[in-house]
């Protein structure tokens, strides 16, 4: 009984696109397939002009008023709100959005372990740990030390970011979400380091 029943419904459906098919453009090009060759058919439709070919689209003049207004959140997303403290200065910066909670924190826990071994004396590594209100105080305390205010803001709810920033400029040079691919922060940490 099932059988029958998926054997109609695939027949339908098989009948249903044949007629979606056939109902495509009229005025589409129609070649007729034998068995020795390709006979094109004239197109019924070829004498027949676009009506609305000619009329201009009345929108295409207007500009759009915000098209010159840079975005407000644009220039935030890219940086960390300015440079870093002095401290932070000379290496690239890895933070690391943390919570002891968070499942994508426990994945690239041991990435983020590998790298800090690896660039130990090369880049600074800085955790802003938002497991619960008493730890959320003192990383927001250490934030503000630090000149990342505002990217704790920003991603305080966004456990598993992390971020590799240019301390100077404050400007982010690449963000990851939950990302165990070491060497997509390796890339990043040694153009850094090059540039520097």
């Amino acid at each position: 009984m099932k059988a029958k029943y998926l054997g109609t419904l695939a027949a339908i459906s098989v009948l249903s696109l044949g007629v979606t098919v056939g109902c495509t453009n009229p005025c589409s090009a129609k070649t007729t397939n034998t068995s020795s060759s390709t006979v094109a058919q004239a197109d019924p439709c070829a004498s027949k002009t676009d009506p609305c070919a000619a009329k201009s689209n009345p929108c295409a003049a207007k500009s759009n008023p915000c098209a010159s207004k840079a975005n407000p959140c644009a220039a935030k997303a890219q940086t960390v709100g300015g440079p870093l403290s002095q401290e932070l200065q000379g290496k690239p910066v890895v933070i690391d959005v943390f919570a002891t909670w968070c499942p994508g924190c426990k994945n690239i826990e041991p990435t983020l372990s590998q790298l800090k071994q690896e660039y130990a004396d090369k880049a600074h590594f800085v955790v802003l740990d938002v497991t619960d209100k008493a730890k959320l105080k003192e990383t927001e305390a250490s934030a503000e030390k630090l000149g990342l205010s505002q990217f704790l803001e920003t991603t305080k709810s966004k456990t598993s970011t992390v971020a590799i920033v240019d301390p100077a400029t404050g400007k982010i040079l690449a963000m990851f979400k939950n990302n165990p691919n070491k060497a997509d922060y390796t890339k990043v940490l040694d153009a850094a380091l090059a540039g520097a």
